[in-house]
């Protein structure tokens, strides 16, 4: 029997060149990563998370809770939608969907994606969806819990994908500072960082994606599975397995 994988995922795990997914989708990177290893993925995850979004379900689902005592790995696949500049506080942000009446939610909501791209640009990409500090203190926090947990549980991270997305203007100057204190924190706590940008850089900076310029396409998707598959097999010993 294979391992059995944990993965903590923004919207670049479960959508595709034509949207989002379904979970069990086969061609989605982590069903493609577990399967090149034998086994199969578990996956947690939303439109827009961030690291700090993978600790609240790491502490808040008790379904998460009850996967942790099963799982032979656990992949913390968050951390690119924290470099996204965001104009509004995150709280303003994702607060609009609670606006009524409905055309005053609808009203605002297109107000602020037609302003979205032009304020990204004024103010050069700041603020940040959540800042790198954060970004490592929520990914240091939700290691070191599981640590506690399962000591011997292997653990893999992700340094932060890139864009071309109109709706954000191009702009991601956030990118290159969270990528080094990413990596940075991946090497301090003995967590294996699978380098996205390399893997799918040129796929979606030449537009192979899906037309927001953000999302992948299949081929990205088979190119980040196969990526992570290699990046876990030295960690996936017989004694972490089953």
């Amino acid at each position: 029997m294979g391992p059995r994988l944990l993965v903590f995922g923004d919207s670049l795990s479960f959508h595709g060149p034509e949207g989002p997914c379904a979970a069990d989708e086969p061609r989605l990177w982590p069903n493609l990563a577990a399967g090149a290893l034998g086994g199969r993925a578990d996956l947690v995850a939303g439109f827009g998370w961030t690291a700090r979004d993978a600790w609240w379900s790491l502490i808040g689902d008790p379904r998460v809770w009850a996967d942790l005592h099963h799982v032979d790995a656990v992949v913390l696949a968050v951390g690119s939608m924290d470099t996204l500049p965001s104009p509004l506080p995150t709280y303003l942000r994702t607060g609009l969907r609670y606006l009524r009446p409905d055309p005053v939610r609808r009203l605002v909501r297109k107000a602020y994606l037609a302003a979205q791209p032009r304020l990204a640009v004024a103010l050069r990409g700041r603020p940040v969806v959540l800042p790198a500090k954060l970004t490592v203190h929520y990914l240091d926090t939700a290691v070191g819990a599981l640590r506690i947990l399962r000591p011997e549980l292997p653990i893999f991270g992700m340094l932060p994908s890139v864009h071309r997305a109109a709706a954000y203007g191009g702009v991601h100057t956030a990118h290159p500072g969270a990528t080094a204190a990413l990596a940075g924190w991946g090497t301090r706590a003995g967590v294996p960082m699978l380098d996205l940008p390399s893997v799918v850089g040129e796929h979606v900076r030449g537009g192979h994606g899906n037309p927001d310029g953000m999302h992948w396409g299949w081929a990205g998707h088979a190119a980040v599975g196969d990526a992570m598959a290699a990046l876990m097999t030295p960690s996936l010993t017989p004694g972490h397995v089953g």
